[in-house]
């Protein structure tokens, strides 16, 4: 329920963060190709059980035709000096890639045990519909924005309807939500730091989180959710928060970068 994740963070920082959190009792760390981090995070997973982590990466957008997801992958394994994932998620979709042909690919690496779990990230319900539609392999995850001020409701409501496990990635909104009021009361209430009342409210949620810090002390911290509850008329102060303000996850893209690019 609680992972280590790791977008932005590279190098020493990344290692140090991921080693904070497997010394701390976390079992799932998050990653992407795109994050350029994976070298970093397979010298921290070296020294540790690997058959005791869950482990995830990414496909980027402007890899998702069939054989460039299984060299992305294979290379993904490669950097992070591991046989498998258990998960490996298309990091967005792109329309301008058939979504059969990356499934396809997804299905393979499955089929030969590269991938234990296959997901999607960034997918609209309309967008997470359709690949299960197409999909060879059931579609395990869908990584979303999910926090107090982006809830999604619509995504989540049809990934409960279909089986498909809610991941809140920026589930701290990049710590925008530390600033809103009713974060700032709660937290003071309960006497918990602005992210563990966040946390705790997602996971009540039953939705995975993964925060990203490159400070072992708030990684630690971030783990902190069990053995407490909010008040149900707590929670729902929460519930209540939405404003429907993406901090990343914005209607219009970049075509040409790096994430998809895409050219004309």
């Amino acid at each position: 329920m609680v992972g280590v994740g790791t977008w932005q963070l590279q190098g020493d920082t990344a290692e140090r963060s991921v080693r904070a959190g497997l010394d701390a009792g976390y079992g799932h760390v998050d990653t992407a190709e795109g994050y350029r981090n994976e070298a970093a995070i397979g010298e921290a997973l070296a020294d540790y059980d690997r058959e005791e982590l869950f482990l995830t990466s990414k496909v980027l957008a402007k890899h998702l035709d069939y054989e460039s997801v299984i060299e992305s992958c294979e290379a993904s394994l490669d950097r992070l000096g591991t046989d498998y994932l258990d998960l490996y998620l298309i990091h967005w979709p792109n329309p301008a890639i058939s979504l059969r042909e990356t499934l396809r690919a997804m299905a393979r690496l499955h089929e030969e045990g590269l991938v234990r779990n296959v997901g999607v990230s960034n997918f609209s319900a309309y967008q997470l519909s359709a690949a299960h539609h197409v999909s060879p392999v059931p579609i395990a995850v869908n990584q979303i924005e999910y926090h107090p001020w982006n809830t999604q409701p619509d995504v989540v409501e049809y990934c409960r309807e279909s089986g498909t496990v809610v991941e809140a990635a920026a589930p701290l909104a990049r710590t925008a939500v530390f600033d809103d009021p009713v974060i700032q009361d709660l937290a003071e209430e309960y006497d918990r730091a602005p992210a563990q009342i966040v946390l705790r409210w997602a996971v009540e949620n039953d939705v995975v989180v993964l925060p990203k810090s490159s400070s072992p002390d708030h990684v630690r911290a971030n783990r902190e959710l069990f053995g407490w509850e909010l008040d149900d008329a707590d929670h729902e102060r929460i519930d209540d928060i939405d404003r429907e303000e993406p901090v990343y996850d914005h209607p219009a893209r970049d075509w040409t970068d790096d994430t998809y690019g895409i050219s004309q």
